[in-house]
């Protein structure tokens, strides 16, 4: 163990809505982070240890505001958190005006870029458009969206639609909730009248799971065909821990991160996890985000020798992490990350059996500047016969 004592400390924010409507993935959130700090203190190669500050906005756009400045007030220069693109958006104009660093550790809708900004997240070439392109060419072109009320939700299904409409598919139909809703009943309602291929979904928190749960109760009565499967982005293993087991199976999620990833770095990520916190805690891509980010913080701040913005932030696309999903760094360019993209089918358990992952991790596209919507399925992961296309990547079996 390092000598605590001959060490300064490094002040940082923690933002995660530990209670509300998402509050599962905000306590994850935390999980992660608090456990990057722990391992930043333990790691004698730092001449440093991090001093958190943890606020809880509460899911609350208000407070997300509010405490932010509090945090730079104070004197902190560097903040991990926000989980939804409204709250980013909302704290963004104060951490450009008072030159604070924002470590965003959440997937997201893309079309945006900050230089007080370290997008950790999957940028929606790392996740939206594989999941597309897979249920394209597997299961059909005709999509139900549906998704809570606010940009990420409109900025993905603009994208669906866009991609859908370039190669001969469309969208039946385009729902929104509001965060927090839990009433779903004329969705599924109207899902078993349209018949669509598949459903898209951008439901977050409670909303979510009550999808999934409604959603697998309806499979189950034979109301909804087993071969249309809900798609999402942001299913998570803590939203399917909350959903009875019966009803978890055959949803389909694209993410950098999952559970059931193996490989050495993440079996030591999930041991350490549930040590922590916690025997039945599970991880999640929210979880990894958080731990990533404070991880390329403090490698970061040890490569320029001090914890100023401008400092930091042209030392961090020089780092390298092994994460437990893979290699991951920041691209200099936009400051979103290099990560590795994969497709999961939820089980009875509550995990995600990987059903296709990139052989490295793609550069960030967060404006899909390099996209051709009419090559999609050509250019993207895998065919109904499942072999390999254009873009590299391979079936895991």
């Amino acid at each position: 163990m390092p000598n605590h004592r001959n060490r300064t400390h490094v002040r940082m924010g923690l933002m995660c809505s530990t209670t509300g409507s998402y509050q599962s993935i905000g306590k994850a959130m935390l999980c992660g982070a608090l456990l990057a700090i722990e391992r930043v203190a333990e790691d004698p190669r730092f001449a440093f240890r991090f001093e958190p500050e943890v606020v809880n906005p509460a899911g609350d756009l208000t407070q997300y505001y509010a405490q932010s400045q509090v945090l730079l007030d104070s004197g902190i220069r560097h903040v991990v958190g926000c989980y939804t693109s409204s709250s980013r958006k909302e704290v963004l104009p104060l951490f450009e005006r008072r030159e604070g660093l924002l470590w965003y550790p959440s997937h997201y809708e893309g079309f945006e870029c900050s230089d007080n900004v370290i997008y950790v997240g999957a940028s929606p070439n790392q996740h939206i458009v594989p999941l597309i392109s897979y249920l394209m060419s597997a299961v059909g072109k005709r999509a139900y969206c549906v998704g809570s009320n606010y940009v990420w939700p409109w900025e993905s299904n603009r994208v669906m639609r866009e991609i859908l409409e370039a190669n001969a598919g469309e969208v039946l139909c385009e729902r929104y909730l509001p965060i927090g809703s839990t009433d779903v009943g004329q969705i599924i309602d109207e899902i078993e009248r349209l018949k669509p291929d598949f459903v898209f979904s951008s439901l977050i928190g409670e909303s979510g799971q009550a999808l999934v749960s409604a959603y697998g109760q309806a499979l189950n009565s034979g109301r909804i065909s087993r071969s249309t499967p809900l798609a999402s982005c942001t299913l998570s293993e803590e939203e399917l821990k909350a959903v009875e087991g019966g009803l978890r199976a055959g949803h389909i999620c694209s993410s950098v991160y999952f559970q059931s990833i193996e490989t050495p770095a993440n079996a030591s990520f999930v041991r350490d996890i549930k040590a922590r916190f916690g025997p039945d805690l599970v991880t999640s891509a929210d979880a990894e985000a958080s731990f990533i980010a404070v991880l390329l913080l403090a490698e970061a701040i040890h490569l320029a020798g001090s914890d100023e913005v401008r400092k930091v932030r042209q030392a961090a696309p020089q780092c390298r992490l092994n994460a437990p999903q893979g290699q991951v760094w920041v691209d200099p360019e936009n400051y979103h990350c290099y990560l590795t993209p994969r497709l999961g089918i939820s089980n009875a358990n509550g995990d995600f059996a990987i059903l296709a992952s990139a052989r490295e991790p793609q550069k960030p596209d967060p404006y899909l500047t390099w996209l051709d919507m009419r090559e999609v399925i050509d250019g993207g992961w895998i065919s109904g016969q499942q072999r390999p296309l254009k873009a590299d990547l391979r079936i895991v079996r």
